[in-house]
This record gives structure tokens, C-alpha cells and sequence, in this order.
């Protein structure tokens, strides 16, 4: 038997159907099968794995039962740091880096008894909406190789869809969790900033990031959110209060749940009419099932994306003139210390990190910086009394989480702009610090997954899985990726 999900695989490691090993084995042989047309992992931590599972299983037949990811192996982005393991976000200027700590998440993980598997491919430093600006090659989409998987999260995306792992983590600043879900086929949750801790996780714009879960299922997301979730003092950001868990409303329904529809979210206006038509399937279930629908109207995130591109550069900027060939990764010799800065930089960082850390660094210059940055945080602040006016009538806002299924590798790859409003519906969530989940509903014409978007006001993660789980109950869209054995994955790629 072949397991894809979390809650599954846990309940037959209790019921003795298999082992951790088992489990382990059954990873590691799909990922034989399918990495080569994939690539989703940069590092595949196979004797790690191995001998973890062992230890698992030895635990769990002693009696030391450390909960429901215990023995389950998950694949982690690698802009999460993990102890000797190699962490490179995706970039030359980190290749050969193995940090002496793991990031607060990965060690909750660990706590909580996962296993990881390995390092999962990503945009540089996070920086992409296609997970084709890693350094180290694209990862392709498990449901048509020649397609994108999304971005920056990827990886992850596409090794929890081809079942090379039960479940993954991302890390989400502009719907880099979200977007990859949607166009993988998978669930994919973007937490409230703070409710997940940022230590060791690799910064990109530090107001903007937040780790989370991607899985088959809306439940095995929630698992996996609760195991790392929680106030971290090693990070000034996180909420140090109680959350309430966010699998303890499932199976609540959507009965007297008020909806709000922010069909044009971001100002989009180009969304594709597969996604337009299973968006209303989507809503006319919802109704169906009791919640009450009504269109809302954000008009201060038209100017979101905008706002974004000036934010999180002006942050990435900040963030990454750390990487100086001096303390860590990527050094190339020069004749004066400035000289080898630069020249390591300028070897080390990729087109579109070069682009963005130059547009931060304009923004955040003398004369500039209140007409740039600070006008964008006063957009930001408009954004955030839109949402708060928009929740004062509904209990969760829907919209779809991608304008677009997944398009071909190699087609926004010259235009920037076009790549930038892949992600026009999840940027308003992360400008507001609220939490946002991608459930799939669908196929277009093409065979291609549909994501459906949930987003919920701050800290109220346990009423965005409720809502969630119906709208995956509804839809009954089955994650399985079509793959022939002697054939492979659907695509041109072999």
C-alpha cells in the first residue's frame, strides 16, 4: 500500500500496516523514479533518512510515542537552516554552506519526530514566482514536466505532489507557499506573521516572511502548522501569545459562515476562464453547504503589488549585504577587501537577486527613501484597514490563489513584470500579516491544477482550516499525479 498522506501514514505506523522504514523506503523509491524529470531536491539526505526511520520505529515499539508526524518524512525548502546539512537558498554565494544549528522550525519538526528527508529547490534566496531562478536549475511541475511548479517554494511543492515526501515546509513572502500549491495540486498555508518563528530561516524581506505547511490534505497542512507553531524567543517577531490549534475546528462545516468574495483581490483582471468558472463551482458549493456569500470590495490592494516590489526589495537589500565573502559561502579573490566584496557578490548572486537588491538599495537612498519606501507603507497601512473593514462583515475571505494554472518553463522568464503578477491574489495577505491557505479544486482544460484561496483575519488560522477543509470536502479533488511506471511523469522532460 502507498501512502500520501500524514494523518493516513500515522494511523497505519499505530496499526502495524508499516513502519518507518517503510515509509522511508516508499520516498526514496518514488523519488528514484521521478527526481531525474523533477529535480525538487537539492539535497537528498538518503542514509539520514534511513537511520532516522529506524530510530522512529525503535521509539514507537518502546512505547515513546511523540505524536502524529512521528516517523513521517518531510521535505524541508533549503532556506531553513538544518545542522550539517548544506544550505544554500538556492545561491551560489551559499553553495557548500552547512550551518551548525537548525532553524526553530526544523527542530520542532524534529522534536515532534519528522523525519527529513532533504533540501527542497527554490528561487534564490526565495526571489521568484517559478523556481526557475535557482542557481543549481529548475524544478518542473509534476503534472506536466514542461511547466513551472510555481515559486519560490517550489521544490517542496512538487516532492509533496510526486510523493517523494508525505508533507513539506515552505516559506511564504509574497505567496511563495501559496501560488507553487496551487499550481502543484497540493495545500499550501501561509500562517499569520509571528505565529511561526523566523529563526534560521534565511531572510529575504523580514516584515513579509513566514514558514508553512504544504500536504495532500487540508488536515496534514494543519499538523504540520501546529508542530511548529508557537512564541520562540530567539525571534523579536513572534507572537508570544496562545493560538488556538489549527485542526481544532475541522469538520465544523460552513453552516451560517459568512464569505467574503474578493473575486478582482491585488486588481487582477486577467484571470484565466478555467479558474474563473471552477472559482464559482468552488462558491456555489460553499453556498450549497449553508455559507453565506457576499463581494467585497480592497480597493487599496490595486496598488499592493506595487507596494510590494518597493518593500521587499528595500528588505532583501538590507538582508543581503551579509554575504560579503567574508563570513559565509561564496569568496573570489580581489587585490583590496572591496574588490573581493564585490566581486564575490557580483559571482555569487543571480540576475533577478541583483535586480531586486538594486532596486531595494535606490528606494532606500538619500532622497528617495520617503518617496518610495515610506509612500509603499502608507499603501500598506490602507491595505490593512481593507482587510479589517472587509472582516467586520465576514468570517473568511475567498479568492483563487493564482490568476493562471501553471505556465510553460521559459515563458516569463524575460519579463519580469508579467512574472511579478503571478503573484497579484496572495501579496494583500502577506502586506496585512494575515494568514492565507491554497486548497485545489480542479482541472483546467489542460490537465493542470486550480487553486482556491482562503484568508482569514489574524491569529484565526483554526477558522481558515474549517472553511478549508469544506471547500476540499466539496471539491473532491484527487492530488494524485498521473504517472506511468514505465513511461514516467506526463511531459517532454525524461
Amino acid at each position: 500500500m502507498t501512502f500520501t498522506t500524514i494523518a493516513g501514514a500515522a494511523r497505519a505506523l499505530r496499526n502495524g500496516s508499516i513502519t518507518s522504514v517503510g515509509l522511508a523506503e516508499q520516498v526514496l523509491a518514488r523519488t528514484s523514479m521521478v527526481e531525474a524529470q523533477l529535480h525538487a531536491y537539492l539535497t537528498l539526505d538518503t542514509d539520514g533518512l534511513l537511520e532516522a526511520a529506524a530510530g522512529a520505529d525503535e521509539e514507537l515499539a518502546a512505547g515513546r510515542d511523540r505524536g502524529p508526524l512521528h516517523g513521517i518524512p518531510i521535505a524541508v525548502k533549503d532556506n531553513m537552516t538544518t545542522r550539517q546539512m548544506e544550505t544554500t537558498a538556492g545561491s551560489r554565494i551559499l553553495a557548500g554552506y552547512i550551518p551548525p544549528y537548525d532553524a526553530t522550525a526544523i527542530r520542532r519538526l524534529r522534536d515532534a519526530g519528522a523525519l527529513i528527508a532533504g533540501k527542497t529547490n527554490l528561487d534564490e534566496f526565495a526571489m521568484g514566482s517559478s523556481t526557475e531562478n535557482s542557481a543549481f536549475g529548475p524544478t518542473r511541475n509534476p503534472w506536466n514536466t514542461d511547466r513551472v511548479p510555481g515559486g519560490s517554494s517550489g521544490g517542496s511543492a512538487a516532492a509533496v505532489a510526486a510523493g517523494m515526501a508525505l508533507g513539506g515546509l515552505g516559506s511564504d513572502t509574497g505567496g511563495s507557499i501559496r501560488q507553487p500549491a496551487s499550481l502543484c495540486g497540493v495545500v499550501g498555508a501561509k500562517p499569520t506573521y509571528g505565529a511561526v518563528s523566523r529563526y534560521g530561516l534565511i531572510a529575504f524581506a523580514s516584515s513579509l516572511d513566514q514558514i508553512g505547511p504544504i500536504a495532500h490534505r487540508v488536515e496534514d497542512a494543519a499538523l504540520l502548522l501546529d508542530a511548529i507553531s508557537g512564541h520562540d524567543p530567539l525571534d523579536s517577531t513572534s507572537y508570544p501569545g496562545g493560538i488556538e490549534p489549527s485542526g481544532a475546528r475541522l469538520g465544523g462545516g460552513l453552516d451560517g459562515v459568512r464569505v467574503g468574495v474578493a473575486r478582482r483581490l491585488g486588481g487582477a483582471d486577467a484571470v484565466e476562464p478555467d479558474v474563473e468558472a471552477a472559482f464559482d463551482r468552488a462558491l456555489a458549493a460553499m453556498e450549497g453547504a449553508g455559507a453565506v456569500t457576499l463581494e467585497v470590495d480592497l480597493p487599496s490592494t490595486e496598488q499592493g503589488l506595487s507596494a510590494y516590489y518597493l518593500i521587499a526589495p528595500a528588505e532583501c537589500s538590507a538582508n543581503l549585504a551579509r554575504f560579503d565573502g567574508v563570513r559565509y559561502g561564496l569568496r573570489v579573490d580581489g587585490a583590496t577587501t572591496e574588490q573581493m566584496m564585490s566581486r564575490s557578490r557580483a559571482d555569487g548572486f543571480g540576475p533577478e537577486v541583483t535586480r531586486r537588491v538594486l532596486l531595494g538599495t535606490f528606494a532606500l537612498s538619500a532622497g528617495y527613501h520617503e518617496a518610495f519606501y515610506g509612500q509603499a507603507q502608507k499603501v500598506r497601512t490602507l491595505i490593512r484597514e481593507d482587510f479589517a473593514r472587509a472582516y467586520r462583515q465576514c468570517d473568511v475571505l475567498v479568492s483563487p490563489t493564482s490568476a493562471t494554472t501553471a505556465f510553460p518553463l521559459g515563458d516569463r522568464t524575460e519579463d519580469p513584470l508579467s512574472m511579478y503578477v503571478s503573484d497579484v491574489f496572495t501579496i494583500p495577505s502577506n502586506l496585512a500579516g494575515h494568514p492565507a491557505i491554497s486548497v485545489p479544486v480542479g482541472l483546467d482544460r489542460h490537465d493542470l491544477p486550480i487553486g482556491f484561496q482562503v484568508m482569514a483575519p489574524a491569529l484565526e488560522e483554526a477558522v481558515m482550516f474549517q472553511v478549508a477543509a469544506a471547500v476540499e470536502s466539496l471539491a473532491g479533488f484527487d492530488t494524485t499525479v498521473p504517472f506511468d511506471p514505465s513511461y514516467g511523469l506526463r511531459g517532454g522532460v525524461r
